[in-house]
C-alpha cells in the first residue's frame, strides 16, 4: 500500500483542478485593470429606473473583472451603475482570488459595499455573485450587518449549502491531512465542502434574513457544485431558478452560466427589477 502521504498529494491536487474549474476562460487581467464601459465608475448616480447600485461578487479562483465581462456590460447597458471587487486574496497569488477564508471574505465585501453606497448615495445596494460570490454575501447579510445595507442578493451556481464534488469530497475522510491540507493553503475550498464549519453556522437557523429578496440560478449541469440542488435556498423572499426550466435547450454549466449566458442574465435583470420583469426564453438569448 502507498503511504497516505503519496496518496494526499493526487487527492489534494485533483480537488483543487475540479475546483479550478471556477476559474474565468478568458485572459487573466491585472487586479486594478478597469474597462471603460461606466462599470466601476464612482461618478455614477442611480437613477429613478434603477436607483440601487449593482455589487458583483466573483467566485473562487476570479477577480473583479474577468468574472464579469459579459455581465457588468450588460447592465452597464441598461442604465444599472456597476461595482465589482476583489477578495479573499492569498499572499504571493496574484489575479485569482477568492481563496481566503469566508469570513474574512465577507468582511471585504461590507467595506466595499459600504464605499459604493458613499459614493452613490443609495440607501440600499443589490448584489449579484457567482458561486463562492453567491454564497458568501449571506454571512455579511447574516452576521456583519448587510440586511440592511442590502435590497437583493442574486446568486448564479452560489455554493449555498456547499458542494460534494460530485462525490469527491466524501473522500477526505480516508486520507488524514488532507482537510487540513485545504484549511491551511485555500481555506475557501475547505469552507465550501458540504457539511464544513462555515456552512453549518451559515445555514443555522434558516438560509434567509428579513428584509432582503433572494433569487438563486442554476443550472443542472453544474459539475462544481453539486448536487446542483443543494444552491437553492429556503425562506420567505426566495425565489430558485433552475435555468432549463425556461430554455431546455440551454446547455450552460457552472463556468458558462456566471460568464456569457443571457439567459442567466435577463433572470439576473428580472431579479433585480421585478416590477419590470419580462418571461425568460431561449430567446432571451438575443436580448
Amino acid at each position: 500500500m502507498l503511504p497516505w502521504k503519496r496518496v494526499l498529494r493526487p487527492l489534494a491536487a485533483l480537488l483543487l483542478t475540479a475546483a479550478a474549474a471556477l476559474v474565468p476562460a478568458t485572459t487573466a487581467h491585472a487586479a486594478d485593470a478597469r474597462p471603460s464601459t461606466g462599470w466601476n465608475d464612482y461618478t455614477c448616480k442611480p437613477s429613478a429606473a434603477h436607483p440601487r447600485p449593482v455589487v458583483l461578487v466573483h467566485g473562487t479562483f476570479g477577480n473583479s473583472v474577468d468574472n464579469w465581462l459579459g455581465l457588468a456590460p450588460y447592465l452597464t447597458n441598461r442604465g444599472y451603475c456597476v461595482f465589482s471587487l476583489d477578495y479573499g486574496q492569498l499572499p504571493g497569488v496574484p489575479l485569482f482570488h477568492g481563496l481566503g477564508p469566508v469570513e474574512k471574505s465577507a468582511e471585504q465585501l461590507s467595506a466595499h459595499v459600504d464605499k459604493v453606497l458613499a459614493a452613490t448615495g443609495a440607501a440600499k445596494a443589490d448584489i449579484v455573485g457567482h458561486s463562492q460570490g453567491g454564497m458568501m454575501p449571506r454571512y455579511y447579510l447574516k452576521f456583519l450587518g448587510g440586511a440592511g445595507k442590502v435590497n437583493a442578493l442574486v446568486g448564479i451556481a452560489p455554493s449555498n449549502h456547499g458542494t460534494t464534488l460530485s462525490g469527491l469530497t466524501h473522500l477526505l475522510p480516508y486520507f488524514p491531512g488532507a482537510e487540513d491540507l485545504l484549511n491551511e493553503h485555500t481555506p475557501a475550498l475547505a469552507d465550501q465542502i458540504a457539511g464544513s464549519d462555515v456552512l453549518t453556522e451559515l445555514n443555522e437557523g434558516g438560509d434567509t434574513v428579513p428584509g432582503v429578496r433572494y433569487t438563486v440560478l442554476a443550472t443542472r449541469y453544474d459539475e462544481v457544485v453539486t448536487p446542483y440542488r443543494g444552491q437553492y435556498l429556503s425562506g420567505p423572499g426566495v425565489r430558485n431558478v433552475l435555468l432549463q426550466d425556461l430554455c431546455p435547450l440551454d446547455l450552460s454549466e457552472h463556468l458558462a452560466i456566471g460568464l456569457f449566458d443571457r439567459i442567466a442574465f435577463h433572470e439576473v435583470a428580472n431579479a433585480l427589477d421585478p416590477a419590470h420583469a419580462a418571461p425568460t426564453t431561449c430567446a432571451s438569448v438575443l436580448g
